[in-house]
């Protein structure tokens, strides 16, 4: 069976799309002389788009991806280069504001109250060299472009499950990606980054150049400068075979023993995720596996073999794939919706773990267990660091009122209680989601480094990541 099931689709059929972010009084953030200058001064400064509140436009310039998620900002400025990044950073130094970079929504934590929110969407210059196997990215480029452009020379860069996310944000976070099991974080290919500093000076960070800083912008977020380009390391991928395999709920205790048979002993050039996903409105849910494999279909499959004895499959979109269709494994929304995302690392899936996961996961809209391990667990000096967890859960809801925000945290703690004695104590930056600290990402010395850089590069805190490190 081909097509049709799918969380994008699921999320469209049942009416939640784009969803516009919550209306908020104007008069708390523009009535006083001293907003009102600031908004005039913005305007003349930047050679960029400013929307202030008041301003058509305002609620969806400023709105973050999940529009869950309402972001109460003192203005969006959207950046012409990074002479206009420079120019803002410097007058947000001069009159003590701070700015956050959020190129295109994801990762919002709704705490950037009174904030001058920047976007890069403008920074969208590609340079690839496939000679050298890299590429200079602009900071409002996506995965997909970068995807499309690469493939075609059979090279990849390490890109997560969805093209829409910004290939900067992704790697400031550390990033996970399809092809970390054979690469690690996608931060460690990053080999240079392009800044603006929080005094308004410009530069190119290399290992050389800064060890500190280099180390931390490779993981640790957007809390220490301004990042206007970076450029990466590509890889080859001269053949990926990928795809989902979709059975009824009903066989989600024999999928989940092959998956944890099939990842025991994978390949660093597979991976591998689990997926239980309920259709809004629907009782019954659905389990899938999604893989995606460095390497030809028939060695491919070989070692994919255990699902294949699973009956009552109801679809199967694995085949081999061009680099630019990965976004396309997943089906992952592409726009704007009320979705929320929570994760924690586990140390391995025993007999108790696994019947805790396999529990039903109402009101939650997926639950997803992606295999990790291979080279995410040899050294990286990257603020992210080794991830020594062999398996991420992450869950997904989406919020529609007040009860269903509540209800997903409480089945989210109850997946916690149930899961203690494998709970890793660590999220994954980029799925931090709002109540969560920086802390949860990083280990006890790496989060003490980066506090010292922060201190020391950005005092007066010009720049903040949607979770800062000092929070």
């Amino acid at each position: 069976m081909s097509g049709g099931i799918s969380r994008r689709a699921f999320i469209g059929a049942a009416g939640v799309g784009v969803v516009g972010a919550t209306a908020w009084a104007v008069g708390d953030l523009v009535t006083t002389r001293a907003s009102t200058a600031v908004s005039d001064n913005l305007r003349a400064i930047m050679r960029g788009q400013v929307a202030l509140p008041g301003d058509p436009g305002f609620e969806t310039a400023s709105r973050a991806w999940s529009t869950a998620v309402t972001q109460q900002v003192r203005a969006v400025v959207e950046l012409a280069d990074a002479d206009d990044a420079a120019a803002l950073v410097r007058y947000a130094r001069r009159e003590g504001l701070t700015l956050s970079v959020q190129p295109s929504g994801h990762g919002a934590s709704d705490d950037l109250e009174g904030v001058i929110l920047v976007r890069t969407s403008k920074l969208d210059a590609v340079r690839l060299d496939p000679v050298a196997r890299t590429a200079r990215v602009g900071a409002g480029v996506q995965w997909g472009r970068v995807l499309a452009e690469a493939g075609p020379h059979g090279l990849t860069g390490l890109a997560g499950s969805s093209a829409v996310v910004n290939v900067t944000g992704f790697c400031l976070g550390g990033g996970l990606s399809w092809f970390g099991r054979k690469h690690g974080w996608a931060a460690d290919s990053v080999t240079a980054f392009d800044i603006v500093d929080a005094d308004g000076q410009p530069g190119r960070i290399t290992a050389a150049s800064d060890p500190d800083l280099f180390w931390a912008l490779r993981g640790g977020g957007g809390d220490f400068a301004l990042v206007t380009a970076v450029e990466i390391d590509l890889h080859p991928a001269p053949a990926v075979f990928g795809g989902q395999m979709i059975w009824p709920g009903t066989a989600a205790p024999a999928v989940m023993t092959a998956f944890r048979d099939v990842t025991a002993d994978a390949p660093d050039e597979l991976t591998v995720w689990l997926q239980q996903f309920q259709p809004p409105g629907s009782p019954d849910a659905l389990t899938s596996v999604l893989i995606a494999y460095l390497g030809e279909e028939a060695r491919g499959r070989a070692l994919l073999s255990r699902f294949d004895s699973i009956p009552g499959r109801l679809q199967d979109t694995r085949r081999m794939r061009a680099i630019a269709d990965l976004g396309e494994i997943a089906t992952e929304p592409t726009d704007p919706s009320p979705e929320i995302f929570a994760s924690e690392l586990l140390t391995g899936i025993d007999d108790h773990a696994a019947e805790a996961l396999l529990q039903p996961i109402t009101p939650l809209l997926a639950m997803e267990i992606r295999h990790l391990g291979g080279a995410f667990t040899r050294p990286s000096d990257s603020a992210a660091g080794q991830l020594t967890a062999p398996y991420c859960l992450v869950e997904v809801g989406l919020v529609t009122t007040p009860e269903s925000r509540a209800a997903i945290e409480t089945r989210r703690q109850q997946y916690r209680d149930a899961l203690r004695p494998v709970l890793a104590d660590r999220s994954p930056f980029t799925f931090l989601t709002p109540g969560d600290t920086a802390a949860r990402a990083f280990t006890p010395a790496a989060l003490t480094r980066l506090r010292a850089i922060k201190r020391n590069r950005d005092p007066h805190t010009v720049i903040r990541a949607n979770y800062p490190v000092l929070a």
